[in-house]
């Protein structure tokens, strides 16, 4: 089985995490998506607590997109994928990134560990990805998807732009967000 692993901060997920996620799944590059949210080890601003992203993570899940707190402990990816693949012995594990990490990947803790493992990389932002590819020795793990439809937006938008920006959440979420006063200080009163 091919299963990709989908690591961030999701805060909040929105609808260009889950397209990525479905059409990986619906264009059958992928069997399988664990989509993992971090704890605030990156000194993200307004982070919200890791079981309110793993809440509003949970709309998405069905039997083919699991979400999985266990890792969100670890402080690198390489930890993810090492532990990840012990429980899945027989299958393959992609780490799906977007075109915008390519830049400065190469600094990732223990990125030799990471590109043992395939590396499926979301083409946006006109980055010239093969260029990036090319520094790696193992660069025939990384795999380039085009043909997923881009929706420009990024969670920072839309936590400074909560009410306006609420297109970009899936209904679920939006609710979800609103009932439990996430971002108050970004809503409308």
């Amino acid at each position: 089985m091919k299963i990709g692993v989908y690591v961030g901060s999701f805060n909040p997920v929105h609808k260009g995490h889950s397209r990525i996620v479905k059409e990986l799944i619906d264009k059958k590059i992928l069997d399988k998506v664990i989509i993992i949210p971090t704890k605030n080890y990156w000194d993200k601003q307004n982070l919200i607590s890791i079981e309110h992203r793993v809440n509003m993570l949970k709309f998405l899940e069905n039997e083919k997109i699991k979400v999985c707190k266990k890792y969100s402990n670890y402080e690198y990816t390489y930890q993810i994928l090492n532990d990840l693949k012990k429980e899945y012995i027989n299958d393959e594990l992609y780490l799906i990134i977007g075109a915008d990490i390519m830049p400065k990947f190469h600094l990732w803790k223990n990125i030799e560990e990471i590109l043992k493992f395939k590396i499926l990389v979301i083409n946006r932002d006109d980055i010239k990805i093969e260029d990036y590819i090319n520094s790696f020795q193992n660069k025939n793990n990384f795999i380039i998807v085009n043909d997923i439809e881009k929706i420009d937006i990024s969670s920072t938008n839309i936590r400074n732009n909560l009410d306006e920006m609420s297109k970009y959440l899936d209904i679920e979420v939006y609710n979800y967000i609103k009932n439990n006063k996430l971002y108050l200080n970004n809503l409308e009163k």
